[in-house]
């Protein structure tokens, strides 16, 4: 008698995972809330060096991060104005890791050599990174003003309207201090009434306010602003020295584009610290 066949056993039915949805009427949703295809459709390079792209791109980059670090240094100054500092601070820190990413952007950049960068440097024609619009409204928010700066953007009605609106408002850094003023501490008449369309000037009495500040409670709500704007100005301050290497890198001594003194240029606004009462607070603690 021969033997029953035993019955094979079966793996269990393996489950395809799930098809993502792919037939759409018109463009991705995707499509539609990145805009990805406007984005990587606005590189025209001006020249044949296939390095030029790199430098377009990411200069295009540095712009987009300073569209969001506009953003956020816009929200914190209209959350001072309204005593709200968690939401100041949060905006703040999240600034840094944009600012992070931003100074990033140098890296692809910083080791070109002379002979890289001028294969496609006369492309640039008199173009030049001082003349960022929304670069100057960055600068603009830490209190670095100067209405000359405004004139390179004349024939561009809506991006002068925007600079002129943020030179006349007051900066971050001037919230700042209007909100230690309502928290009792002794910031003087001619610092909150100022000219806020000027550049913020050191005052030894804002001084004696963050060295009041920071010798008491260093977990209390204005000791915390004080941190998140310093590590804003730090990242600042690195951003400006890691633009000056990059360009002694590639250009030496020569003059920028755009008609700047190039490196010698930048070695001058790397030695302006924004929010300077905030470091010079820190000999006296």
């Amino acid at each position: 008698m021969s033997q029953q066949a035993r019955p094979t056993s079966q793996p269990p039915e393996a489950h395809e995972p799930e098809t993502p949805h792919l037939d759409f009427a018109g463009t991705t949703p995707y499509e539609d809330y990145v805009k990805a295809d406007v984005l990587t459709h606005l590189q025209h390079t001006l020249s044949d060096d296939p390095g030029e792209m790199v430098f377009l791109v990411t200069t295009q980059v540095m712009e987009l991060w300073f569209t969001v670090i506009v953003h956020e240094w816009e929200t914190a100054a209209n959350a001072l104005r309204s005593d709200d500092v968690p939401t100041a601070v949060a905006a703040l820190k999240r600034s840094v890791r944009e600012l992070e990413a931003l100074n990033a952007s140098w890296k692809p950049l910083g080791q070109l050599t002379p002979a890289q960068f001028n294969s496609y440097r006369s492309a640039l024609g008199e173009g030049s990174g001082f003349q960022s619009a929304m670069y100057r409204r960055m600068e603009f928010l830490l209190g670095e003003k100067s209405a000359s700066m405004l004139v390179p953007h004349r024939g561009a009605p809506r991006v002068h309207a925007e600079l002129e609106k943020a030179l006349q408002e007051p900066s971050l850094y001037d919230e700042v201090l209007r909100l230690l003023a309502r928290r009792g501490h002794a910031i003087p008449a001619d610092v909150l009434n100022r000219d806020v369309s000027l550049r913020h000037e050191p005052s030894d009495a804002v001084e004696s306010v963050w060295t009041a500040i920071y010798s008491g409670d260093q977990d209390a709500e204005l000791a915390r602003l004080g941190e998140a704007l310093t590590d804003v100005a730090e990242l600042v301050w690195r951003w400006r020295n890691d633009h000056l290497v990059a360009t002694r890198r590639a250009m030496g001594a020569k003059p920028g584009t755009g008609g700047s003194a190039g490196v010698a240029w930048l070695e001058k606004r790397a030695r302006n610290n924004v929010f300077p009462e905030l470091w010079t607070a820190r000999s006296h603690v």
